[in-house]
């Protein structure tokens, strides 16, 4: 019976383009990384590390054989968590490195929203104050170069030690007039109003940084009772200081409300993206208007005791993620890109209590 001739889809004709020795030295077996090679059944090789006689000399076409092939090491998504130690009421920075597009996540059940930061993914999330001391976890699904991969991380949550105190006020901010129940809900809207701002990327591009040097007077958390009847928890940071003291931005950001509201005073609110705010309450005077684009240490007013108050100070309020956090561990957040390793804080430097 006569020989048949391989038909032309059962011959692999791979080129090899070398422009250069050392390009064809890079694709040789020795190479320092990685090779995979190939070849297709019924071609004669020579295992003794020579050319087999008639095989064509490099840069000829060659058939049926596989090129040797560069795999260069691919880094998968990792993911870290700031603080890395958290407590109630604290936000928490998540950030992904080595994902191919925009992550999907979860900090204790609720939804994470990333956006593009430094050479990665972050979102900023928080945890409620009412939460219980134990653990949570964070689950992130990372697109990478070929299956999505998951991504989780556990979170210790210690307690949070919040405060009990008594204060006295104004008996008219413990329960109002009616006269002024129109004046509060139109307060209400304007705060809700202004909190809406779309989902957008940072305005901000370092670390945040506290409104005034002064002594904390109150942290964040404290349950309070005033006149021993009205019961809050203090969603803010009281900073000490007379009236006049200037008050300045904690980072970049625009202004999304500047108003004289019934029970928070003369009231700043800046918006900062990434779904984060600062607010800036009890004022004796507002030095910036609505819309206004504001710089890190920016002048936004000046230190009094507009609204329900017991004496002249800032209250400085943090919101991320739709609560009320801690503004103390947001100033911990290291925000720059700096590399950190798995649920370890990469705390900025000077940012300690005033």
């Amino acid at each position: 019976m006569p020989a048949r001739t391989p038909s032309a889809s059962r011959v692999l004709v791979v080129t090899l383009l070398a422009t250069s020795a050392p390009a064809l030295a890079a694709t040789t077996p020795s190479a320092s990384s990685a090779v995979v090679t190939g070849s297709v059944p019924g071609t004669p090789r020579d295992t003794t590390g020579t050319r087999a006689p008639g095989a064509p000399t490099p840069g000829a076409v060659v058939q049926g054989e596989l090129a040797p092939l560069q795999v260069k090491p691919v880094d998968g998504p990792h993911l870290s968590l700031q603080p890395a130690t958290a407590k109630p009421g604290d936000p928490v920075l998540v950030t992904v490195r080595g994902a191919a597009s925009l992550p999907t996540g979860t900090l204790a059940g609720r939804p994470l929203r990333f956006f593009a930061w430094h050479d990665g993914f972050a979102a900023l999330g928080s945890l409620p104050v009412e939460l219980a001391p134990g653990t949570v976890t964070v689950d992130v699904t990372a697109p990478g170069r070929g299956l999505p991969v998951l991504l989780s991380s556990v979170l210790n949550v210690d307690p949070p030690g919040f405060r009990e105190r008594e204060l006295r006020v104004a008996n008219k901010y413990v329960s109002p007039p009616k006269a002024v129940k129109a004046r509060m809900e139109a307060d209400r809207k304007a705060f809700a109003a202004a909190f809406a701002q779309p989902f957008r990327a940072p305005l901000f591009g370092q670390n945040f940084a506290w409104p005034r040097e002064a002594t904390v007077t109150a942290p964040f958390g404290d349950r309070r009772s005033f006149n021993g009847k009205l019961q809050t928890q203090h969603f803010g940071v009281d900073l000490d200081g007379v009236t006049g003291a200037p008050v300045v931005a904690a980072n970049d950001g625009t202004v999304v409300m500047a108003r004289d509201n019934y029970a928070s005073g003369n009231t700043v609110l800046v918006h900062h993206g990434a779904g984060l705010y600062t607010a800036y309450f009890h004022m004796s005077r507002i030095d910036v208007k609505n819309g206004a684009k504001v710089k890190q240490g920016e002048a936004l007013g000046l230190v009094g005791s507009t609204g329900r108050v017991t004496g002249p100070h800032l209250h400085w309020g943090v919101k991320a993620d739709d609560r009320w956090v801690d503004g103390q561990t947001l100033l911990k957040l290291d925000f720059t890109g700096a590399p950190a390793a798995s649920g370890v804080a990469a705390n900025a430097s000077g940012l300690g209590t005033p």
